[in-house]
This record gives structure tokens, C-alpha cells and sequence, in this order.
């Protein structure tokens, strides 16, 4: 008789139990896709950062490329390009006289050059 209450126990304990690990699966898998989402959500971020550094260089030597242009041009012919390009990239330049802007009172000149390249823009600014 008392096996027989037992029995009876552990089997009403196993019916009440049988949800359970359905509904465990359903949490960890849960937490799982959770995991997975954040984890890919950052590695989507860091690769949009990644390109745009590389933007960023490029619009960067574009800077660079107007400086150089400008300092050339200014000995060569005393005449600045103010626009340029070079392939898909493209640089602004601006000269700005002493005082003017940023522009040190005690330069002969300043020299700006903006890169530009998709939608990333650096500025490189020299003095002499």
C-alpha cells in the first residue's frame, strides 16, 4: 500500500513537471537569440567604424594633396587652385591672411585645405 502511494506520488510529481522543460528550452533559447542579436548588432557598428576610417584616410591625403598643390602653385605662378580633385576625392583650399579667422598676426599666410571623399571631411591647416 505505501508503494502503491508512492508510485502514485512520483507519478502526479512527473505530470505536474512536464511543462517545465519545455519552458526552460523556450528561456535559454531566448537568452541564446538575445545574445546572438547584441553580438551581431556590434559587430555591425564596428564594421560601419572600419569604413569610415577608411574614408577618413582618403579624405585625408586629399587635405594633403591641396596643401601640397597650393604650396606648388603659390612658388610656381602665385595663383591658388581653389577646387581640385583627385579620381573620387576632392579638396578645397582657402588662403587666409594674417589675423583673418584662426590666422596668426605674425604669419606671412595661412593655407586651409578640406578633403572630402563620400561623406567624410578633413581639414589640414599649415602657416608660414
Amino acid at each position: 500500500m505505501y508503494q502503491d502511494k508512492k508510485i502514485k506520488a512520483m507519478i502526479k510529481l512527473s505530470e505536474a513537471q512536464k511543462g517545465i522543460s519545455l519552458y526552460l528550452a523556450i528561456l535559454i533559447m531566448g537568452i541564446l537569440l538575445a545574445m546572438a542579436l547584441g553580438l551581431s548588432t556590434l559587430s555591425f557598428f564596428q564594421i560601419q567604424m572600419v569604413k569610415g576610417m577608411g574614408d577618413s584616410v582618403s579624405a585625408f591625403y586629399a587635405a594633403d594633396t591641396g596643401i601640397e598643390r597650393e604650396l606648388y602653385e603659390k612658388n610656381a605662378t602665385g595663383t591658388p587652385p581653389y577646387v581640385g580633385t583627385l579620381d573620387d576625392r576632392y579638396y578645397e583650399i582657402r588662403i587666409l591672411e594674417p589675423g583673418e579667422g584662426d590666422c596668426p598676426l605674425e604669419v606671412n599666410f595661412c593655407v586651409q585645405s578640406v578633403g572630402i571623399f563620400k561623406n567624410t571631411r578633413r581639414a589640414i591647416r599649415i602657416t608660414r
